[in-house]
C-alpha cells in the first residue's frame, strides 16, 4: 500500500529503527488528512529540534529539518503520526540529569527492549550554557506568548470568512507560522520545566515514601477552564457565544486540521451544557477544585513530616515549583492548538473558493491537497488526487497499528477473544467499578454520566466530558500525557497505556479501575 507517489500519508523507513504514536497520536490523533499531516510533518520536525537545539542537545549541524525523508524523526505511517524512538533516546543520552531510557519512558510510557543506548558527555558543555536560562525564562515567555496567540486566533478566525484566494494563501503561511512558534515553546516547556519537575517531585515521593504525586502536581490548568465555564454556562452565567469565543478551538479530533471545531459547529456544546445541567453542585469544578486542594494540602503535610527538619525547606521549594510548572503543560498546548486552528480557517476559506472556481468538486476537498499545492495552487489533476487519496485514507482508517514497532508497522488483526485484566500505568490514584463505555472516535452524545470512559487517546476537548466520567482508561501515553494530567485535576483514577483497553473492554462491561496498581479488572461482561 505504499509507493505510489501521490500518497502522502505513508512513510518509508528503516527496519532497523522503532516508532511510537504514544506521544504524538495524541496530539493529533487517528489517520491524518494528507493536509493535516504535510503541516504536522513540516511544523512538528521543526519544532522538536530547535526546541532540543535550544536546550543544548543537539548540534548546530542537527538543528534544520532534514531535506531527506530517511533522516527525519516525525514520520507518518498507513495515516499515523510517529516519532523516531532512537532519536530521543540519543537526546537523553546527552543530557545530564537523566538518561535515553528515562528519556524515551517519559515520552513514550514504555521502553522496547532492544533499544540501545549510548551515554555521552560531548553536549554536557552546550547544555550547561543553555539550559538553566531557558528554563528560567520559559515559563514566563509561554504565558506572555498566550495572551499574544488569544488576541491574534480571535482576528484570524474572524477575518477569514471574507478573504479572498490571496488573502487565504497568506492567512495559510502565517497560520503555519504561528503553529510552528507556539509549538516550538510548548515542546520546550515540557522538556526544560515540565517533565524535569515532574521527575523531582516523583523521585521525592518515592524517597520519602508517602504522598500523591496526582495531588502535588498543581492545579488550574487551561482544559479546566473548559470544564469551569461549560458549567457556568449550564447555570447560565455564560453564553454559547461566550464559550466559543474562549474556547472555539477545541473540538473533536481537534489536533486534525480537517475537523470541524467548536467555532464551526457548536451542537456538541450544546450537548455538554445540557449534561452539565442535570449534575447537581456537589459535582461543580469550584467543589472538586476545593477538594482537590484539600488533598494538596494534606499530601504536603505528610510529605514534610516524614522528612527531617532541616530538608524541609529544600523539599517544600520542591513541592511549589512542581504546583506552579507543571500546570504549564496545557498553557503551551492551548496555544499551539489555536495555532492549528488559524491555519484551519484558512484552509477552509481556500476550499470554498477554489470549489467556487471549480478546481475543487467540494470545499473539504482542500484537506485532500498539501500546504504546498494549495499555496501554489492545485495541480491540473486535482479533482482526480483528490479521489485517490479521499480512498486510500480511508483504507488506512479500517486499519488498527499498534501502539509502538520496529522497522514497518504490521496492522493488528482482528481478535475476538478479550482479555479480563487489563494492564497499564497507573496515573492517577483511586479504585472504582463501573460500565465501560468505548469511545473510538470523540462521539460525546453516547457519553453517560458515569460510566468509565475508555478511549485510544484524548486531547483538550476530552476533558469536556471526561468530567461526566467517574475513571478513564487510555490505549497510550505516559503520566504527563493529557489524560493524566486532567484525570489528576478531576480527581479521577486513571490508567494509561494499556495498549489494548479499547480492544479487550467492550461498552457496557463491568470492570473495576485501579489507578495506583495502573489495572482494569472485569468483573462482568456486557
Amino acid at each position: 500500500m505504499s509507493g505510489e507517489p501521490w500518497d502522502t500519508l505513508n512513510d518509508p523507513t528503516a527496519e532497523s529503527l522503532w516508532w511510537s504514536t504514544d506521544n504524538m497520536g495524541e496530539a493529533a490523533p487517528g489517520v491524518l488528512s494528507p493536509l493535516g499531516w504535510s503541516v504536522w510533518g513540516h511544523v512538528g520536525e521543526r519544532a522538536a529540534r530547535e526546541a532540543l537545539f535550544r536546550a543544548g542537545a543537539l548540534t548546530a549541524g542537527e538543528r534544520a529539518a532534514p531535506d531527506d525523508v530517511h533522516d527525519r524523526i516525525v514520520r507518518v505511517f498507513c495515516g499515523r503520526m510517529a516519532m523516531q524512538v532512537q532519536f530521543l533516546a540519543t537526546v537523553g543520552d546527552r543530557m545530564p540529569g537523566t538518561s535515553g531510557q528515562q528519556v524515551a519512558a517519559g515520552i513514550f510510557g514504555r521502553v522496547p527492549d532492544d533499544l540501545e543506548f549510548a551515554p555521552t558527555r560531548a553536549q554536557y558543555p552546550a547544555v550547561a550554557a543553555r539550559l538553566p536560562a531557558v528554563a528560567l525564562a520559559t515559563p514566563a515567555r509561554v504565558r506572555r506568548l498566550a495572551v499574544e496567540a488569544d488576541a491574534w486566533w480571535a482576528a484570524q478566525t474572524a477575518a477569514s470568512a471574507s478573504w479572498d484566494r490571496g488573502e487565504a494563501v497568506a492567512g495559510l503561511r502565517i497560520g503555519m507560522q504561528w503553529f510552528g512558534r507556539t509549538l516550538t515553546l510548548h515542546t520546550l516547556c515540557l522538556m526544560t520545566c515540565v517533565s524535569p519537575v515532574y521527575d523531582l517531585l516523583t523521585a521525592l515521593v518515592r524517597r520519602v515514601g508517602v504522598g500523591d504525586v496526582g495531588a502535588l502536581s498543581g492545579s488550574g490548568g487551561a482544559e479546566m477552564a473548559v470544564v469551569s465555564d461549560l458549567w457556568r454556562a449550564s447555570r447560565g452565567k455564560l453564553t454559547l457565544d461566550q464559550v466559543t469565543a474562549r474556547h472555539g478551538f477545541h473540538g473533536p479530533a481537534e489536533g486534525e486540521i480537517s475537523s470541524r471545531v467548536w467555532r464551526e459547529d457548536c451542537s456538541p456544546l450544546v450537548a455538554l451544557v445540557s449534561r452539565y445541567a442535570d449534575e447537581p453542585e456537589s459535582a461543580s469544578p469550584t467543589q472538586i477544585e476545593r477538594r482537590r486542594a484539600e488533598s494538596e494540602r494534606a499530601a504536603r503535610a505528610e510529605v514534610l513530616a516524614a522528612v527531617p527538619r532541616w530538608q524541609r525547606p529544600g523539599v517544600a521549594a520542591v513541592l511549589d515549583l512542581a504546583a506552579k510548572r507543571i500546570p504549564m503543560r496545557g498553557v503551551g498546548k492551548r496555544s499551539f492548538l489555536q495555532g492549528i486552528d488559524g491555519t484551519r480557517a484558512a484552509a477552509r476559506r481556500l476550499g470554498e473558493l477554489l470549489a467556487k472556481d471549480g478546481l475543487l468538486a467540494d470545499p473539504d476537498d482542500a484537506f485532500y491537497l498539501t500546504w504546498r499545492e494549495l499555496m501554489l495552487g492545485p495541480p491540473p489533476e486535482a479533482k482526480e488526487l483528490v479521489s485517490l487519496r479521499r480512498a486510500r485514507r480511508a483504507e488506512y482508517q479500517q486499519l488498527v497499528l499498534p501502539g509502538s514497532w520496529k522497522g514497518t508497522p504490521v496492522p493488528i488483526p482482528a481478535s475476538d477473544t478479550a482479555a479480563d485484566v487489563v494492564s497499564g500505568i497507573g496515573a492517577s490514584a483511586g479504585v472504582v467499578e463501573g460500565r465501560v463505555r468505548v469511545l473510538l472516535t470523540p462521539d460525546f452524545d453516547a457519553v453517560e454520566p458515569d460510566e468509565i470512559l475508555v478511549s485510544p487517546t484524548t486531547d483538550p476537548s476530552w476533558s469536556s466530558v471526561m468530567f461526566l466520567s467517574s475513571a478513564l482508561v487510555v490505549d497510550i501515553g505516559s503520566a504527563l500525557s493529557h489524560a493524566a494530567v486532567v484525570a489528576r485535576e478531576l480527581g479521577l483514577p486513571c490508567v494509561v497505556n494499556t495498549r489494548t483497553g479499547t480492544r479487550d473492554l467492550r461498552t457496557g462491561d463491568l470492570v473495576r479501575v485501579d489507578g495506583t496498581a495502573g489495572t482494569v479488572t472485569v468483573l462482568e461482561r456486557a
